[in-house]
């Protein structure tokens, strides 16, 4: 497969065998039972390695699925308050919000305006302050309260992820 005629060539064990053609290079691979394989082929000339590409293939999918394995999915919940909630419902809320948080999400916090509520945004930027300030044992706040179209909204990061 390899269609170029001089290659730069290193061996199993990582040594550099020199420039050489690519038949030469070829047969010096079958002759040691192992594979060809153009590891950088932009290089001038190129480079290939003699090598079990079977085993190469396994080793880097083994080496992706570790890395999957550890990586951690961070989800983000949502909780929506409108700028009327009583106490009861806002602790709900909030007990719902740690609950997220304890988990190891996001949380955020989505204060609602309609109609005229919204002119008065300022009650919705209170109720998230006083639902950060309930909140703060489990969560930091990651954005602050920001106004953008209708909603109030605001993120809240586990703690023990900052």
């Amino acid at each position: 497969m390899i269609r170029d005629n001089e290659l730069r060539i290193i061996s199993a064990d990582g040594e550099q065998l020199g420039v050489m053609d690519a038949k030469s290079a070829q047969k010096l691979a079958m002759e040691s039972g192992l594979d060809l394989v153009k590891i950088s082929p932009n290089a001038k000339p190129p480079v290939c390695k003699i090598m079990d590409f079977g085993k190469y293939k396994f080793e880097l999918a083994k080496r992706e699925k570790e890395n999957r394995k550890n990586q951690k999915v961070i989800n983000i919940k949502e909780v929506q308050l409108s700028p009327s909630i009583d106490t009861n419902d806002f602790n709900t809320k909030a007990k719902q919000a740690m609950k997220f948080l304890k988990s190891g999400d996001k949380v955020r916090v989505k204060v609602r305006f309609r109609g005229r509520e919204l002119s008065h945004s300022e009650i919705g930027k209170t109720l998230l302050d006083r639902f950060a300030e309930t909140v703060k044992e489990f969560g930091n706040v990651e954005k602050p309260a920001k106004l953008e179209g209708r909603n109030m909204i605001m993120f809240i990061a586990p703690a023990s992820q900052q």
